[in-house]
């Protein structure tokens, strides 16, 4: 019988691995670099991926056939077609070196962090980073999905979307469409932008990271200022939007959310907005800490697809 489980946590710049026995016993842990495919490329990530699975073999001293099932959780792995993509190719080129890999699966960096978070057990978590997303289970396992659109029709409540709403009232403010605002300052202060042709430049010459504006943002709201206080009003009603359609899908007397993503786990203005809203808003929703890290959450979800290939 196969001995180990490995899970891994594919992040933007760091990705997370961990071993374990077959009863999700932790044996090991271990790093290595960015895994969005979507975003470096699947050659790349492959290889980041090999690195990590032989860390472990060499860790555990075992063979690559004492690994029972393989589960990696990324960002741009929500769509079907594109995981299988990554699987089929991670696949093929552990098969050129000789080697064999039958049950590796690539599956969203939500689902794992929902597995992590509940343990297994039916939940939701509602996820505000860059972008933003919420995954559910409900009582019969089955999985519900919420947002996840992207930045280009979706996102909202997230850094992006928060992000470029600053920036518009900043434009405004630049050529006298709207009112002065804080962000003038804090964006010649963090960005040295100081006037509408340095923001042009910026956001369609130099690739500015939009979502890293939401600081900015959220910043000058919890000092008062006006129009970022309407934006980051505007966004949190948008995630209660979430969880108000994922307690329809889900069907629960209580349902119970878990929080993960920098903008609603830091303590902000962003975030305190946002409790104090779903308290006043829902009283069958309870928001709890996740009881595992994302990476635990993806071996979970190892040893449920090792025992159904048993």
């Amino acid at each position: 019988m196969k001995k180990y489980l490995i899970g891994i946590d594919g992040g933007g710049t760091k990705t997370k691995c961990v071993a374990t026995d077959i009863n999700c016993n932790p044996l090991f842990e271990t790093t290595g670099g960015p895994s969005n495919f979507m975003v470096f490329g699947i050659d790349e990530v492959s290889e980041t991926l090999f690195n990590l699975l032989n860390d472990c073999i060499k860790n555990l001293n075992c063979g690559i056939n004492d690994i029972a099932c393989v589960v990696l959780g990324t960002a741009g792995a929500g769509r079907k077609a594109d995981a299988e993509r990554l699987e089929n190719h991670f696949k093929n080129s552990v098969k050129e070196k000789n080697l064999e890999l039958n049950n590796f699966v690539v599956t969203s960096d939500a689902r794992i962090a929902l597995e992590g978070a509940f343990s297994g057990r039916p939940g939701s978590i509602l996820i505000s980073g860059t972008g933003s997303i919420m995954f559910g289970k409900d009582l019969n396992g089955e999985i519900h999905r919420v947002g996840g659109f992207g930045r280009f029709i979706g996102d909202e409540g997230s850094g992006y979307s928060i992000g470029r709403k600053g920036l518009a009232v900043l434009s405004k403010s630049f050529d006298g469409r709207g009112d002065s605002t804080l962000l003038s300052q804090l964006a010649e202060e963090n960005f040295k932008i100081k006037s509408a042709e340095e923001l042009i430049n910026a956001v369609y010459k130099n690739n500015f990271d939009i979502a890293s504006a939401a600081k900015q943002v959220i910043y000058a709201a919890e000092k008062g200022d006006e129009l970022c206080r309407k934006i980051i009003d505007e966004e949190t009603d948008e995630l209660l939007l979430h969880i108000s359609a994922m307690k329809k899908k889900l069907k629960v007397e209580i349902m119970e959310v878990s929080f993960t993503g920098s903008i609603i786990t830091t303590d902000n203005y962003f975030s305190q907005l946002l409790h104090k809203k779903i308290k006043e808003n829902f009283t069958d929703v309870k928001i709890i800490e996740p009881e595992y890290p994302a990476a635990m959450g993806a071996v979970l979800l190892a040893k449920e697809i090792a025992g159904k290939s048993l």
